[in-house]
């Protein structure tokens, strides 16, 4: 079910990125789509304890409430941001659902086993995608690979027009710098779960597993604290170097403010305000 939703999602989003009058229509489509997907994944996410993807299938619904009313009346502050939504979709899926997951993932273990040699860390690899040390294994999927957050932040340097320059620029300050922060994360997260450094608070971290706490406390709240800030940061470079993703922001902050605002005072619905 899960993959039909992503690969309705996929075309969805390349019909809107196709110039006519449907586009409005297929892109509300695709972020239907990616909201039940999120949904979908919930039970999964629960099961690990991973509260952020569940509550970001909650959000998604007043997030879909506003994008279909501003795709419909033509905002084009939200028409960039589902053409940003297109290109991480259209990114991500290979990895994804082709071998290019599978190398993806190799060339990330090398170089996780790499740095922790260099650290001077023992480990073993049961399989060829997991590392062990003290009896607890962690395994590389392409989650950790990181590149669901670069798809995004092209995704998001390619909503708004602009030029060569400022596409490599942002490509550059993208690609390294996710994708070394995420082999940081990784070696973080595996010294972290194998040596029991957050063996903190089982009530609400255990899923009960021998350990997992300290997976919890490193993988589901450092990392993805870290993770969030790393985005902002880079985001906020990004509007340095376009200057009209700053300008796209600040019309969804107003958009998602008035609609919202509106839907809760006015629960029938007023014309759309601009």
């Amino acid at each position: 079910m899960d993959e039909y939703l992503l690969f309705a999602a996929f075309a969805l989003f390349v019909l809107f990125l196709i110039p006519g009058r449907h586009r409005p229509y297929a892109g509300i489509g695709g972020w239907l789509a990616m909201s039940l997907y999120l949904f979908a994944e919930v039970p999964y996410f629960l099961s690990i304890n991973n509260f952020l993807y569940p509550t970001l299938a909650l959000l998604s619904l007043p997030f879909l409430y506003v994008t279909a009313k501003r795709l419909l009346a033509g905002d084009d502050h939200i028409g960039h941001l589902t053409r940003a939504a297109a290109v991480a979709v259209l990114l991500y899926l290979p990895f994804a659902y082709t071998p290019l997951g599978e190398w993806l993932i190799q060339i990330v273990i090398d170089q996780i086993g790499w740095c922790l040699s260099a650290l001077g860390i023992a480990y073993t690899m049961p399989e060829w995608d997991m590392f062990a040390g003290n009896g607890l294994k962690v395994q590389i999927i392409l989650g950790c690979t990181g590149i669901q957050s670069i798809a995004i932040m092209l995704g998001v340097a390619a909503a708004v027009p602009s030029n060569l320059r400022q596409k490599a620029i942002a490509a550059l300050l993208i690609v390294p710098t996710i994708y070394l922060l995420n082999i940081g994360r990784n070696v973080f997260v595996i010294l972290a779960y194998t040596g029991q450094w957050f063996p903190y608070l089982p009530e609400i971290a255990s899923n009960g597993e021998y350990g997992y706490e300290s997976f919890f406390w490193a993988h589901n709240v450092l990392c993805e604290l870290g993770a969030l800030v790393a985005l902002i940061v880079i985001a906020y470079a990004l509007f340095i170097i376009m200057p009209g993703l700053a300008a796209m922001a600040d019309g969804l902050y107003q958009a998602f403010r008035d609609d919202l605002t509106g839907a809760i005072s006015r629960p029938q619905g007023s014309d759309l305000e601009r």
